[in-house]
């Protein structure tokens, strides 16, 4: 799959941004020394760490060249390292590690939560942030669209990118051992874009990509054609032209 483009994925800054705000509310830390934000993308969630935690040493960990690339530009408060965060380990006990919608992405990620989870300091927060979206139309008429051409055969593989989440018992289950309090809740982001572009806009960065990068250009834009089709019944223009995009994420802190 081709790398990530921070520019497209900054266009929807300020609503990729808020999860992280909102998951940053809920750290019970004053004084944190070292951490990390996993998946850090363009450094957006990261500068969040910076503003709040001045004096902390803050790490931020991507395997996208493009993103840490442009993470470095956007804050220059913070080191920046490659990483897959299936295999990454931390090499000192750290304080906080953070994450805003990455893990999602990663294969068999309650086991990779679990064992970073045992190299937070005594004290230390694991704060997390997943989309748990993949039932919602917006990613349901994808794997519609994706069986309806003669694209089916390449857009296989795609259909498996990315699995749904575990549910909340199997996420307490395997990680409240590990800590002295679990807090787990989802929150239901509801987005006004401009119409069922707006859509594929936002998503051709992120849930669209295992979809688009199998095809040659005239294919992607005839899928892209009849996913527009299936997204316009599903998701009818408000008075003001506006789609709203429904986007629950589960949210996880722990507290060791």
């Amino acid at each position: 799959m081709s790398d990530w483009q921070p520019e497209k994925y900054l266009t929807f800054a300020d609503e990729r941004t808020r999860p992280a705000r909102d998951l940053l509310a809920q750290v019970p830390l004053m004084e944190p020394r070292r951490l990390y934000d996993l998946g850090c993308g363009p450094g957006n969630s990261t500068a969040l760490l910076v503003e709040r935690y001045p004096l902390a040493h803050v790490t931020g960990v991507d395997n996208s060249p493009a993103m840490l690339e442009a993470a470095r530009k956007a804050c220059a408060g913070a080191d920046f390292v490659a990483g897959d965060l299936a295999e990454w380990t931390p090499v000192d006990a750290p304080d906080l590690m953070f994450s805003n919608a990455a893990f999602q992405w990663v294969p068999d990620h309650l086991d990779v939560l679990a064992r970073l989870s045992g190299s937070l300091s005594a004290g230390g927060v694991l704060a997390v942030q997943m989309p748990d979206n993949l039932m919602e139309q917006s990613h349901a008429l994808m794997r519609v669209a994706a069986g309806q051409g003669p694209w089916s055969a390449k857009l296989g593989a795609a259909q498996a990118a990315r699995d749904a989440l575990p549910g909340v018992p199997d996420y307490y289950r395997r990680l409240k051992p590990l800590f002295r309090h679990l807090d787990i809740w989802h929150t239901i982001y509801n987005h006004p874009l401009m119409g069922v572009d707006g859509i594929i806009a936002w998503l051709s960065t992120t849930g669209l990509r295992p979809f688009l990068a199998p095809l040659d250009p005239a294919e992607r834009e005839d899928f892209l054609g009849q996913y527009r089709l299936l997204l316009r019944e599903a998701y009818p223009e408000q008075a003001d032209g506006t789609v709203l995009l429904r986007f629950p994420r589960l949210f996880m802190v722990g507290l060791r």
